[in-house]
């Protein structure tokens, strides 16, 4: 009785030398797609993927219906009894939504664990995935360091800080921002540098400053020195 499945029948070398050719490249393809694919799942969706910063038209439709101020305050849900995968669902349409990533960090912390109710990521996942998004979103990496130096995760939280940093750019806001965020990793050094370059950039708030003074900290930003043309002619000309 013949075999019902006519693959279990040899075939003829060179048609087996090209079946097994394809089969390799099929797996050799598989193998460096699997190797490209985010550790966290794809970031495919069926809304979006939109950038919290940017595409502000195309929110309202997922805060509204999922977003609302109860599932940010974790009180319950709106598609669902509890919060979690109503802040699952926005932050899979926009990735880097900083306060839904701030609830789903609240959440993890609410229930102690890394994976929250209704997430079908881990919290770690998510900021990975609006990184991965958004790798110039430095407000996204500000957050992630809050959430890992609260998992005493201060080496990574601190790396998360640097990159930021590099984003900062002409921003004195930013800048400012930063420093505290090193201040709370206790890096003085760090924050004092980033006081420094928001008050270069004309910041004028002093709370960082006042902070780092009172763990012995704080140290003035040297003098500009003055340019060669000053030195050499006082009237600049």
């Amino acid at each position: 009785m013949p075999h019902p499945n006519p693959a279990f029948y040899p075939r003829p070398l060179a048609a087996s030398s090209r079946w097994l050719s394809a089969c390799l490249l099929m797996a050799s393809a598989l193998l460096a797609q699997a190797q490209t694919q985010p550790a966290c799942g794809s970031l495919s969706n069926a809304y979006g993927p939109f950038d919290y910063r940017s595409d502000r038209a195309k929110l309202p439709i997922v805060e509204t219906a999922h977003f609302t101020d109860v599932v940010e305050a974790l009180i319950r849900g709106s598609s669902a009894t509890r919060p979690g995968p109503d802040i699952d669902y926005t932050l899979r349409a926009i990735p880097n939504h900083h306060r839904a990533l701030i609830a789903m960090m609240r959440l993890g912390a609410k229930e102690n664990t890394d994976q929250p109710s209704g997430s079908r990521y881990s919290v770690d996942c998510w900021f990975e995935r609006a990184a991965l998004f958004r790798p110039d979103d430095s407000i996204v990496r500000m957050i992630y360091s809050t959430y890992l130096n609260s998992k005493s995760r201060v080496p990574e939280a601190t790396q998360q800080l640097d990159m930021a940093a590099a984003l900062a750019n002409d921003n004195p806001l930013t800048h400012f921002n930063l420093g505290l965020h090193y201040f709370d990793l206790k890096q003085y050094d760090k924050a004092l540098a980033q006081d420094h370059a928001a008050a270069a950039l004309g910041w004028h708030r002093t709370e960082l400053r006042e902070q780092l003074r009172a763990v012995g900290k704080w140290v003035a930003p040297a003098p500009l020195s003055p340019s060669p043309v000053a030195e050499n002619d006082p009237t600049g000309q």
